[in-house]
């Protein structure tokens, strides 16, 4: 005997309905305690925030119009209008694929604006200035957030790709083969610690008789990448103040003179030891939040495509639609949480 085909119809409409509302509970305190610990961590940390990018939007939009289009199914079963049915469950998977689509593009603006999951936010090893600076033309270049400035205006993209590929040849080295000069350009001049860099058979010298050390070619191998990332003083590019900015207490930190002030006053120097150290947690935990949640789509969008070729077969109808209003509650479910999750990460992030 099936004890389900048994059972009460309501009866077995209730169990259905509390699994669902369970693991929307579940997922609902997962993502409590994910948004908690984002606030909690923010507290007195050094944060980096930017607005949320494109792509994001776009997703938000799809997924609305698919938890439209399944309500536009579920009447359409109601009615037992199978065209509008299975039109409308395709335009679903449509819409729950380009949401997935939109995520991932997301993603990719973020990386693009030197936001990554791992990554510190101020520039630290290789940071232009400290040991290692460059005239291009006869003009000392300089830094300004991620600009690099020569006599205060940003260099010329064509000019700068010049540079990048003339330090391109210093982003590799090995720890027992000195670094040699393959591609010398005489429109670059190389300073260390204030004094020109020589150039002997293809080897860089401190001075007349001072080989650079490894250390000292760990160095400019990080400088070059940084040049090569446009990195000035920031992982995050664009202008500060306008494209990110690093708040500490809430408070939004100002940047002048290639130094962070609080309230006005330079960083005192535990404070600005921890800027550097700091690692860049916010952007952490938005690719963790959304990523969780992301998975949570993708594997509803799995199951739906089964309830979809369910629809396109004829099995729903005004009398056997339970497993269509269930899917639908959990989908709507999503969306509204990411709709949620969206608006905490524009107005906390």
């Amino acid at each position: 005997m099936n004890y389900e085909n048994e059972m009460n119809p309501e009866v077995r409409e209730k169990m259905k309905k509390n699994l669902v509302y369970v693991g929307i509970f579940s997922i609902v305190m997962l993502f409590a305690g994910l948004t908690s610990g984002y606030y909690v961590s923010m507290g007195k940390s050094f944060w980096l925030k930017y607005p949320m990018p494109a792509g994001f939007y776009l997703s938000t939009l799809f997924i609305a119009l698919s938890s439209l289009s399944f309500w536009w199914a579920i009447q359409g079963a109601k009615k037992d209008k199978q065209g509008q049915l299975k039109g409308a469950m395709a335009a679903t998977l449509i819409f729950g694929a380009a949401f997935l689509y939109f995520q991932f593009q997301g993603y990719g603006q973020l990386v693009e604006k030197g936001v990554n999951p791992v990554n510190d936010m101020l520039v630290t090893n290789g940071r232009y200035g400290d040991y290692y600076e460059f005239k291009y033309k006869g003009n000392l270049v300089a830094v300004d957030g991620n600009k690099y400035l020569i006599a205060g205006k940003p260099i010329p993209d064509k000019d700068f790709k010049t540079i990048q590929a003339f330090f391109k040849q210093f982003e590799k080295i090995k720890h027992n083969q000195a670094l040699k000069v393959k591609k010398p350009n005489a429109q670059i001049e190389l300073y260390y610690s204030g004094s020109p860099v020589l150039i002997k058979d293809g080897r860089l010298f401190a001075n007349d008789s001072t080989q650079l050390t490894y250390s000292d070619e760990v160095r400019l191998s990080e400088l070059s990448l940084n040049i090569r990332d446009k990195r000035g003083d920031f992982f995050a590019h664009g202008t500060y103040g306008k494209d990110f900015t690093i708040y500490y207490s809430g408070k939004a930190l100002e940047y002048e003179d290639r130094q962070l002030k609080y309230k006005g006053t330079v960083l005192k120097p535990h404070l600005q030891l921890s800027a550097m150290q700091a690692s860049d947690s916010a952007s952490a935990y938005l690719f963790l939040i959304t990523f969780v949640h992301l998975l949570h789509v993708l594997i509803a969008l799995l199951y739906l495509t089964k309830v979809a070729i369910a629809s396109f077969t004829g099995k729903f109808s005004s009398q056997n639609h339970l497993s269509l209003r269930l899917s639908s509650i959990f989908w709507h479910f999503l969306g509204l949480l990411w709709v949620y999750l969206l608006v905490f990460l524009i107005f906390i992030h």
